[in-house]
C-alpha cells in the first residue's frame, strides 16, 4: 500500500488531517482510511483523472516571466482535500462577518466624517500617506454603506492550531472560480467520498453573487443588466472573469464596450444599439477604471464611470476607494477598528504586526530582520516581501535600507510555522504548508462561502502558497459530523 499514516510525521506543527503519526483527526478518519486502502496504481489513476478533468474543463491560470512573457498553465491541484469541522467553521464564519462589517464602516467613515481619526483611534498620518485613498470618493457613500462587496481574507493556522487572519483583500480579490472548479474536479474523482461525508456546498456562490449585485441596481427592475468588466484576455485572472460571467448569465465586457452618455448613465454597445448597464462587477484596478478621473492614458476603463457612479446611476463592486483598507499597515489596526465601530473584541486574531513607521517598532524590526517576514503595504501575490529566515545577509541589508527610506510602506511579522496537510508526492503523502482564502459577500446581508480556496506550497518546507510563486490548491471540505 502506498499511504502509511504511521510514517507520516509533522513534528512541532499542526496538521489539518492528522493529530500524530498514525492517528487521523475525528473528522478526517474516513478520508484517511479510504486513502490508506488505495494501491499505487489506483492513486496514479486518480491523479490522472483529476489532470484530465482540469484539462477538459479548461481550468488555467496565467504566470508572467521576463524571458517568456505570459504563459497559460493548467491549474495545479492536489487530490487530497483539506477538511474543517463545521463546528469550528461556525466560529470562523462569525469572525469573518464581524471583520468585514467593521472594515466597511471604517471605509465609509474615512470618506465622510473621519470620526475614527478625530477620536484618535486611527492616525491621520496613516491616511495622508495611503496610496489607495481616493480624493475623488470624498463625501460619497454607496448603497447600504458597503464599499467592499466581495472580500477574500487569507487565514492561516500556527503550529498550535490557532487561526489568524493574515491579510484582507478588499480591492479585486481573486480565486473564487478555482474554489468552485476544485469542487467539481473532486466530485468527478472521489464521488464515493461525497456519500460518506456531509460536505457543505460551495456551488451556490454564483447565485449569491448575482443576488448581491442585483441588489445594487439603481433601477428597481426585475432583471437588472449586470456586467463583468475585465482588463482582457492577458490578465492573470481572465479565466475567473469569464467563468463568473458565464455562471451568473452576465455579459463579459472590456472598457471600450461601455460608454457614459450625457445623462451620466453607463451603456453597453450591442449589435442593437446602446443598452443601459445597472451594475458593474469590475475586475480592473482603481487607477485604470476611468481615464477621466485617474490615469488619462488608460485603455482599460470607461471615461466618466466615476461620474456615473457618484450620480447614483450605476453600481460598482467593489467600490472605488475600498483599497484604503486593503493596506498591510491598516491591517495592524483592524482589532481596534472592530472595537471602535462594533464595541466588540475581534473574534479572529491578527498575526502580531510591527509598524515600521513607529520608531520603537521599526528599531526592533531592523535588529531582528533575520527572523521576520517583511511586507510592503500594498503589494499582493507574494511580491516584494522578505522572508527573513530564508534570506541571506545581503537581502536583510537591502530591506533595512528600504524600510529606512520609506517606513510607512512596510510592516513586519514574526514568521508563523503554517499548518500542514497531507499532499500527494508521487504515490506518497507528505506534509505541505497551506493557507485558506474564504470569500465574503456583503450586501443587505453578509454571506461567507462554506470553506474557500485552500492554497498549498508544493515545495517541501516552503511557506509561499501563491500560484504565481509555484503554489497549488486543494478542495476545502467543511464537514458536518453531527449529521452523518
Amino acid at each position: 500500500m502506498a499511504i502509511r499514516w504511521g510514517s507520516y510525521k509533522v513534528p512541532n506543527l499542526h496538521d489539518e488531517l492528522v493529530e500524530k503519526a498514525g492517528k487521523p483527526r475525528d473528522y478526517s478518519a474516513r478520508l484517511c482510511e479510504y486513502l490508506r486502502a488505495l494501491s499505487d496504481k489506483e492513486i496514479n489513476e486518480l491523479k490522472a483523472a483529476s489532470d484530465s478533468a482540469i484539462h477538459t474543463m479548461g481550468i488555467t491560470f496565467r504566470v508572467y516571466h521576463q524571458e517568456e512573457g505570459s504563459i497559460d498553465r493548467a491549474w495545479p491541484f492536489d487530490i487530497v482535500p483539506r477538511l474543517i469541522d463545521s463546528k469550528e467553521w461556525t466560529m470562523i464564519e462569525r469572525g469573518l462577518k464581524q471583520r468585514v462589517k467593521a472594515l466597511n464602516m471604517f471605509i465609509d467613515d474615512l470618506y465622510n466624517d473621519q470620526k475614527i481619526i478625530k477620536d484618535g483611534v486611527f492616525p491621520a498620518s496613516m491616511l495622508k500617506k495611503s496610496k489607495n485613498f481616493l480624493e475623488e470618493c470624498r463625501g460619497f457613500s454607496p448603497a447600504n454603506g458597503v464599499w467592499a462587496h466581495i472580500c477574500g481574507s487569507d487565514l492561516v493556522r500556527d503550529n498550535k492550531g490557532k487561526v489568524y487572519v493574515l491579510e484582507d483583500n478588499l480591492r479585486v480579490p481573486s480565486g473564487v472560480s478555482y474554489m468552485l472548479e476544485n469542487r467539481q474536479v473532486m466530485k468527478r474523482v472521489f464521488p464515493e467520498m461525497f456519500e460518506k461525508y456531509n460536505i457543505l456546498p460551495v456551488d451556490d456562490y454564483p447565485s449569491h453573487l448575482y443576488d448581491m449585485l442585483a441588489e445594487m441596481s439603481p433601477r428597481k427592475i426585475e432583471e437588472p443588466e449586470i456586467v463583468v468588466l475585465t482588463p482582457g484576455i492577458y490578465n492573470s485572472a481572465y479565466f475567473e472573469h469569464a467563468y463568473l460571467a458565464q455562471q451568473m448569465g452576465a455579459e463579459l465586457v472590456e472598457g471600450p464596450d461601455l460608454v457614459v452618455e450625457d445623462d451620466d448613465c453607463v451603456y453597453m454597445r450591442t449589435i442593437n444599439g446602446l443598452s443601459r448597464v445597472d451594475v458593474i462587477y469590475r475586475r480592473v484596478d482603481d487607477w485604470f477604471i476611468d481615464p477621466e478621473a485617474f490615469h488619462p492614458d488608460s485603455m482599460l476603463g470607461v471615461p466618466g464611470l466615476i461620474r456615473a457612479w457618484k450620480a447614483g446611476n450605476v453600481g460598482l463592486a467593489n467600490a472605488p476607494g475600498s483599497g484604503v483598507a486593503d493596506d498591510k499597515v491598516v491591517y495592524a489596526y483592524v482589532p481596534k477598528i472592530i472595537e471602535y465601530y462594533l464595541n466588540e473584541e475581534a473574534i479572529l486574531a491578527n498575526v502580531p504586526t510591527y509598524k515600521c513607521n513607529n520608531k520603537q517598532e521599526r528599531e526592533y524590526v531592523l535588529e531582528n530582520i533575520a527572523e521576520m517576514v517583511v511586507k510592503p503595504a500594498n503589494e499582493s501575490g507574494g511580491y516584494g516581501m522578505l522572508i527573513g529566515p530564508h534570506a541571506d545577509a545581503a537581502e536583510h541589508d537591502k530591506f533595512r535600507k528600504l524600510i529606512k527610506a520609506d517606513p510607512r510602506n512596510y510592516v513586519a511579522q514574526p514568521m508563523l510555522m503554517l499548518s500542514t496537510a497531507p499532499t500527494m508526492v508521487g504515490t506518497r503523502v507528505e506534509p505541505r504548508h497551506l493557507d485558506l482564502r474564504p470569500f465574503v459577500l456583503s450586501g443587505k446581508e453578509i454571506k461567507v462561502t462554506m470553506g474557500g480556496l485552500t492554497r498549498v506550497a508544493l515545495e517541501k518546507g516552503s511557506m509561499v502558497v501563491n500560484s504565481s510563486q509555484g503554489g497549488g490548491s486543494k478542495d476545502t471540505w467543511i464537514v458536518d459530523m453531527e449529521d452523518q
